[in-house]
């Protein structure tokens, strides 16, 4: 089997496309942003707070695998469909701070890219987690002191930002071919054919 840009993109791109989708529903703590429960560290988090635009099922669906995760490592009971929304202050009619629209924004793209990188590759999640960033540096820099919690990014962010990259099948296959010079997967092809002839 010789080399084949095509074919190592395809490889990386799946097993990162599942990585980023554990990463979002689980829910591991990427950032601190303040919100409506005091601060949200994940996406989905963000998205529960902000879901004036998501019938009810939907976000109960999304928090339900971060609530059986915390739950297992805290070794707490696993919380009914009914207790998820109660720490969320889940209404329907209530405003969200559009000081965070990037933050909001970025959060939808990266859960929405979490579902849609698992049928095709594209770059949904990355630009959800770059608006994410740019929200938080903005909020850091020049936010003031409103806010009673600091943003913060954490370094999960930086590798979750990395897996989305490598998610992103033509960039990915644009870099095995940049790093990987053809004469040396020409010779790869070459012994290859050598081998089984």
């Amino acid at each position: 089997m010789g080399f084949s840009s095509k074919k190592w993109a395809q490889i990386i791109s799946n097993f990162a496309s599942l990585l980023y989708f554990f990463i979002i529903i689980v829910q591991v703590p990427l950032f601190r942003v303040p919100c409506r429960i005091g601060s949200c560290q994940t996406p989905v988090e963000v998205m529960a707070c902000a879901s004036e635009f998501l019938p009810e099922f939907v976000v109960k669906a999304l928090l339900y695998p971060g609530a059986v995760k915390r739950a297992l490592m805290e070794g707490a009971a696993v919380p009914s469909p009914d207790q998820l929304l109660h720490p969320y202050k889940f209404k329907k009619g209530k405003k969200t701070d559009l000081r965070q629209l990037e933050v909001i924004v970025g959060s939808y793209l990266c859960v929405a890219g979490a579902f849609v990188g698992l049928l095709r590759r594209g770059r949904m999640s990355y630009l959800g987690l770059t608006l994410i960033l740019w929200g938080i540096a903005r909020e850091m820099f020049f936010g003031g002191k409103h806010a009673t919690k600091a943003p913060c990014l954490f370094p999960q962010m930086i590798i979750t930002m990395v897996i989305a990259f490598f998610s992103m099948r033509r960039d990915v296959r644009k870099l095995l071919k940049c790093c990987i010079p053809d004469c040396v997967a020409e010779r790869l092809k070459n012994r290859s054919k050598a081998k089984y002839s």
